[in-house]
């Protein structure tokens, strides 16, 4: 019998349908099961020809080392910031996402947190549970119709968005490196001017170094006191100790925060913190889209062994 070839796990997502799916063609190494994985890399990693991660681990460059036969890295997740793409496109391996079968579901989160930052949802609730309800009535709350919605990153997920918030009669613009040509809404070539001009302003940006900071203390400044600041996109995107600082000192008035810089790591000052909402990264976690992920990440590996394509690389790799 043909000996299968070797695919290297680097996830804790990875579930036991694409598991059972991948060991149809391949022998599964898990290296968060490994007990010394530089040990076994160094012994074993000539002969990995496939590798299954996510967005948060990635494919580190001191594991790529190990793997010189390496062909293909399936990532489970849109965001990649953990693999360099580009080192690896010139190395001559495809890097592929899953784009597209969550970007509904990242949408609809940002459109949560909106929601339930303006209207209080989590404050309200305690409210509620604590009885405090017999002896008082809520504080007033904001309507987020009417509002100026900015957009930071107005790629697949950010048009999405653009179709739910159309019922809250929103004024939209958004902000990217070069102007879309194919979108009608305002464009600002300053991110600065776009938050200083905005109610609410939506992050939805891949990370990296390009995007390093780029909601810092002027831009958050700019939002202002009566502003809302929403990230569904990478928590390196925005300066965390600066948008910490302007919470507490009332120069932003509220955040709604699905991921964070040094997750799971989450600022302590933020917990007491009632015009601030937090999720622990699950822009993108309901059964259904998560299953669509699984599907996509295996489905790359398994037509790369098939015929060398693959259905979504990355960028770097086309």
């Amino acid at each position: 019998m043909t000996q299968k070839p070797d695919l290297l796990i680097i996830s804790r997502v990875v579930t036991q349908n694409m598991r059972d799916r991948l060991a149809t063609q391949f022998t599964l190494h898990e290296l968060f099961a490994i007990d010394n994985p530089q040990d076994w890399l160094a012994a074993n990693g000539a002969s990995v020809i496939a590798v299954a991660t996510d967005g948060h681990f990635g494919a580190k460059p001191e594991i790529l080392t190990h793997l010189p036969n390496l062909k293909i890295i399936s990532c489970y997740g849109v965001g990649y910031d953990n693999i360099d793409a580009s080192d690896c496109a010139n190395r001559g391996i495809i890097v592929t996402h899953t784009p597209n079968v969550l970007n509904a579901e990242v949408a609809n989160t940002a459109l949560l947190l909106w929601l339930a930052t303006s209207r209080r949802l989590v404050r309200d609730d305690r409210f509620v549970r604590s009885g405090d309800w017999v002896n008082r009535p809520a504080p007033l709350t904001h309507s987020i119709d009417d509002r100026r919605v900015g957009i930071l990153g107005l790629g697949r997920i950010g048009q999405e968005l653009v179709r739910r918030l159309a019922v809250f009669n929103p004024e939209i613009s958004y902000h990217t490196r070069t102007k879309k040509t194919d979108v009608t809404l305002r464009y600002y070539d300053n991110l600065v001017d776009m938050a200083r001009d905005v109610d609410v302003l939506f992050c939805i940006t891949p990370g990296g170094a390009a995007t390093h900071h780029l909601v810092n203390r002027e831009v958050m400044d700019a939002l202002g006191p009566d502003g809302t600041l929403i990230n569904v996109g990478r928590g390196t995107v925005v300066d965390e100790v600066e948008m910490v600082k302007a919470l507490q000192d009332g120069r932003l008035g509220n955040a709604g925060l699905d991921v964070f810089e040094l997750e799971p790591k989450v600022p302590a000052a933020l917990f007491g913190m009632e015009n601030v909402t937090l999720l622990p990264h699950v822009g993108s976690a309901t059964v259904e889209t998560r299953a669509a992920m699984g599907a996509l990440t295996v489905d790359n590996i398994l037509q790369f062994l098939a015929d060398g394509t693959t259905i979504s690389p990355v960028p770097e790799c086309q």
